[in-house]
Order: structure tokens, then sequence, then C-alpha cells
């Protein structure tokens, strides 16, 4: 049994038809990635899955429980955290403030304390800044703080949508290499990227979205070497 299973769903803004019918399945262990233009999908689909829209059709199974109809609060407490597009960090707290935030559906202390140990260790730059307001760190900073606080209600799997945008280079590879680490260190990752090559270069298998449908599936590498996917998407 998949961990989290996308069954036919279909989503709509008013009249407008976001989504049309789209499956797909994470497994446990997995980095999967969504590739697609701009407005194939991708955010309207990360956020049905946490419970932020309602689809108008279709199922979302997580650990073979539905979690359809489930407000985004109590998907946390399942165990799936959602790192948004925008960092969405809370600026007028502190960093320190923003990771306890992340905690919040958690009750033993001992084995929160021990989870900030864990982010601070990951991300030395946020304990550095551990009392700085979020809204002065830099972006790639709120970047950092935003995945912090998703590995603060330690997820069986986080979602990621655009984590390197409006990143430097050199950031866009430190940013990639945290997700590298967080699924080396057992947590399932599903990833929404603009920069296709880069998720690609990290995705143990991908689907690609066009227009609320996904027109393509497979092993990330193989996709990477796809003629088609690299015309559209990597830029060759």
């Amino acid at each position: 049994m998949a961990m989290l299973e996308v069954k036919d769903i279909e989503v709509y803004y008013g009249m407008i038809q976001a989504l049309k019918g789209i499956s797909f399945e994470v497994n446990e262990g997995e980095v999967i990635a969504l590739i697609g233009a701009n407005g194939a999908g991708k955010t309207t689909t990360l956020h049905t899955i946490t419970g932020l829209l309602s689809p108008k059709k279709g199922s979302v199974l997580f650990e073979g429980q539905d979690i359809t109809k489930v407000p985004a609060h109590k998907i946390v407490s399942l165990g799936m955290a959602h790192v948004p597009e925008g960092r969405r960090v809370f600026a007028e707290l502190s960093v320190y403030q923003n990771l306890k935030m992340g905690a919040y559906t958690r009750k033993d202390k001992d084995e929160i304390a021990k989870t900030l140990e864990m982010v601070y260790k990951r991300f030395p730059r946020l304990e550095e800044r551990k009392n700085q307001l979020a809204g002065t760190l830099s972006g790639g900073e709120q970047q950092m703080l935003a995945m912090g606080r998703a590995l603060m209600s330690h997820p069986k799997i986080i979602v990621m949508d655009e984590p390197s945008m409006g990143l430097s280079p050199i950031l866009v590879n430190e940013i990639f290499d945290i997700i590298k680490e967080v699924s080396a260190s057992g947590t399932t990752v599903l990833l929404v990227e603009q920069n296709a090559k880069k998720a690609l270069s990290i995705a143990d298998r991908a689907y690609v979205l066009e227009t609320g449908k996904i027109v393509l599936e497979g092993d990330a590498k193989e996709l990477m070497n796809d003629d088609s996917i690299k015309k559209a998407y990597l830029g060759e």
C-alpha cells in the first residue's frame, strides 16, 4: 500500500476546472517530484492533499485513511507537513517561536526539544539567528525556517511547494542538499518545483502536469533524458 494515494481528484475555482482527474501515489521513503509549467495545477494539487482545498470529485488517502474531508490542522497531526510556496513564515515572531509553532500538534516536551536540536543541527544558521525576527531573515534563511518549522511536527511525509523560488544558485544547491538529507533520514518527500532539472536530479520518480492533467510519469532519471521533457522543462 502506498503511503499517499491521490485518486481521480477534480478541483474547480468557480467555473474553472483546475485539476481534471489527477491520480498518483507516493510510497514510503520516496522523493517524488511534480513538475510542470506555471498554471499546470501543481500548487492546487498540494493544497488539495494537505486539506486547504476540497476536491469536487475524487479522494486522497494517507496510510490507507481517507483524508479528503479532514481539515488541514488535523492532517498535520496525522504526520503530513506542508512547506508552502512563498515560505509564509510568521514575520513578527522570532526564529525560535516560528519553530515552536511547527510543533503545536505535539505534546511531549522532551521529544520537541530533541527535534529542535536536530533542526538546529541541520540548519546551523537558524540557531545563530534564533532570537531574530523571522521577517528580517534573507529569502534563503526564511526558506530554511519554513523547512525547519515543518520538520518540527516530526512528519512522516513533507510536502514542499517551490522551495528554490527566488533563491540564488548557491542557495538552491544548499536547499536541495537539505532535501536529500531529509529524505535520507527517513522522511518521505513530495516536491513541487519549477526547477525541473534540480527536482529530477534528486527524485526517485516524477509526474508531469499539464493544464490539470498528468501527461507523463516515470523514473526521474529516465524522464531527465526524455527529449520532450528536455525541450519543455529543462531548456535543452
